[in-house]
């Protein structure tokens, strides 16, 4: 007769060790999106209660060749939008388009100031007041001359000197004497 014993087959199972936990999450990362517009939220915000629809003045608003403007982008239009760096910039008014005008801007790349030519829609730039009190002061300059030329008045510098020290001057007090203060000395007020 035969025997019919089957071999007993041992498998191992190999258990795979534990995972490590998980590192501890940071609360607070620094910015690290260098995106187009990043960390432009409070720069291109508009004013508390200045949103909204766009006054008509920005679009009636005559600019020439030669005119200083403010660069002032303006969130709510996206066509035409300055990079942020000229966000706040003065610059002059070299060209003039249906929509937009074109602007020199210095800008200072690696030490040296480029001249950087861009174009912007009118809603993004306004009028520079950068030059109010210069063209003021010319304009009062040759008054002053014409005056002087027709003899009204006599002939005085017209240029910018700084504000000096007042002139030393005695105190005149008669009738009398002066008197010397001292803090009082310390007393309990108990």
């Amino acid at each position: 007769s035969h025997s019919t014993a089957t071999p007993t087959a041992t498998a191992t199972i190999t258990v795979p060790p534990p995972r490590p936990p998980p590192p501890p999450r940071r609360l607070f990362t620094m910015p690290h999106s260098f995106g187009y517009r990043a960390r432009t939220r409070d720069m291109f915000c508009r004013p508390f209660r200045k949103s909204g629809v766009i006054k008509l003045s920005t679009y009636l608003t005559t600019y020439k060749r030669g005119d200083y403007v403010d660069i002032k982008a303006h969130a709510a239009i996206h066509k035409g939008m300055p990079f942020k760096h000229y966000h706040g910039r003065t610059g002059i008014v070299f060209n003039i388009t249906k929509r937009a005008v074109g602007v020199r801007v210095n800008k200072m790349v690696n030490g040296k100031v480029l001249e950087k030519r861009i174009h912007v829609r009118v809603e993004h730039v306004i009028p520079s007041k950068c030059r109010i009190g210069h063209i003021a002061r010319v304009k009062k300059n040759e008054e002053i001359k014409k005056a002087v030329r027709a003899g009204s008045q006599e002939k005085v510098s017209l240029k910018r000197s700084p504000i000096m020290p007042k002139p030393a001057y005695f105190v005149d007090y008669k009738g009398t004497e002066p008197e010397t203060i001292q803090p009082v000395p310390f007393s309990d007020l108990m």
